[in-house]
């Protein structure tokens, strides 16, 4: 019998990176003559890679977002940077660990392949997910649903059988997209973009505590055959 995937964000939902992301776009941006900007103001902006983050941070210090070199700046600077602040939310290692036991894991972020594994490793939680897929992966990026599709594949899973955990509405977007359910983790920091166009059948987690209810719950419909999407 196959088991149930549970598919992860990595930023804003597993570890909070704001303040390094935030740092090293801010080192692009004062290296250009520019002010740097507000720690959430830059976390506002994460969520579709790291091209698009530079863009809006570029664009909102008054910089043209096209600037030819401002992505390989940020990339060489974040990989500096990249585990300076970083940690992983309170409960999240419980909440995986758990989910583990029970389920396969996968994480599907649109951070590159290589900060990713060096994230998950640094936090000892490369060995829980047997699936990883960055924003460098041959498919296109979240929302698109090419990538959480191959992970179900991969997995021997179907959408009934699939949960989705992330931050954003990006996230929300991608679950949509493949008719995956999504749990969103409200104490990240997708909602910082502004107010999410949600339809109520999303799981909401304001603690990494409440993903793992979710998850719990998640587990047990399938088990008592009561998955609704």
């Amino acid at each position: 019998m196959v088991r149930p995937l549970i598919v992860f964000d990595l930023d804003g939902t597993i570890v909070d990176s704001r303040e390094d992301l935030a740092e090293s776009a801010n080192e692009v941006l004062e290296s250009y003559g520019a002010r740097p900007l507000p720690v959430d103001r830059v976390a506002a902006m994460i969520g579709e890679g790291a091209r698009v983050l530079m863009q809006r941070a570029l664009a909102a210090a008054g910089l043209d977002p096209e600037t030819p070199d401002a992505l390989s700046r940020f990339l060489d600077v974040y990989d500096r940077r990249l585990l300076g602040h970083t940690r992983p939310y309170d409960g999240i290692d419980a909440v995986l660990r758990s989910a583990f036991s029970r389920a396969q894991l996968a994480v599907l972020t649109n951070k590159p392949a290589g900060p990713t594994a060096r994230l998950l490793d640094a936090f000892g939680f490369g060995t829980l997910f047997s699936l990883v897929v960055g924003g460098d992966a041959k498919f296109p990026r979240k929302p698109d649903p090419a990538s959480l599709n191959f992970l179900m594949t991969s997995a021997g899973t179907t959408r009934e059988d699939t949960l989705f955990v992330g931050d954003s509405m990006t996230d929300v977007l991608t679950a949509r997209a493949a008719s995956v359910p999504i749990c969103l983790a409200w104490y990240g920091y997708g909602h910082l973009r502004g107010p999410m166009a949600l339809n109520g059948e999303e799981l909401i987690a304001k603690t990494p505590t409440d993903i793992g209810v979710a998850i719990d719950g998640f587990l047990g419909d399938i088990a008592g055959g009561r998955v609704t999407l």
